[in-house]
């Protein structure tokens, strides 16, 4: 009798055991407890399922490369800016940047832009460009201009309406011996800045 017993307790017992496995395995439950599922981003799933990419952001984040446009919207004028190139040292003009400004080591630098208004009414000027340097250092555009400065050159200030552009040279006085890191389009929001990078000369 006592051997019936123990044989319908150690039965009884496996199948408990059973029934608790088979329970934590439905449940998704793992050896260690651990339920948490891992997150997927739901848009880039169903691109990878058609075989297509997810759209990137119009403005990504961080420095552009010589070309690339920045988009921004200001009192429902939307702008599209673009730094083209920039060059150093490779002009002789009639006054250089020492003679002009009573420096000492600066040279002429000029960086051509574009920018193009998409809607509503805006006005450009050349003041809204600046160069950054690796040491925080920020020249804006030379304050004189002369006439064998490169042509056309980009307005100081003029009026864009919608669909047209403006395009053109801007001068700056630069440390001969240093090169910018960047170009910089101030007229946006902090959190969102527009700038292209300076190639290493």
């Amino acid at each position: 009798m006592h051997t019936s017993t123990s044989t319908t307790t150690t039965v009884t017992a496996a199948v408990t055991v059973t029934a608790a496995l088979l329970l934590a395995a439905a449940s998704g439950c793992t050896a260690g407890g651990d339920t948490t599922k891992p997150t997927t981003n739901t848009s880039n799933t169903r691109a990878a399922e058609r075989g297509t990419s997810a759209k990137p952001s119009p403005n990504p984040k961080g420095p552009r490369a010589f070309g690339g446009s920045f988009a921004h919207t200001t009192d429902g004028a939307t702008m599209a800016v673009t730094a083209l190139r920039y060059e150093q040292g490779n002009f002789h003009f009639r006054r250089s940047a020492d003679q002009e400004f009573g420096t000492t080591g600066y040279t002429w630098a000029v960086v051509e832009m574009k920018s193009c208004l998409k809607n509503g009414f805006a006005v450009v000027t050349r003041n809204s460009w600046v160069l950054a340097y690796a040491d925080g250092a920020r020249i804006k555009p030379s304050s004189v201009t002369y006439d064998d400065f490169p042509r056309p050159e980009y307005p100081r200030m003029a009026t864009v309406k919608a669909g047209t552009c403006v395009r053109g040279k801007t001068v700056f006085a630069v440390p001969a011996k240093q090169r910018p890191l960047r170009v910089l389009y101030t007229s946006t929001t902090p959190e969102n800045p527009a700038e292209w990078s300076v190639p290493k000369g």
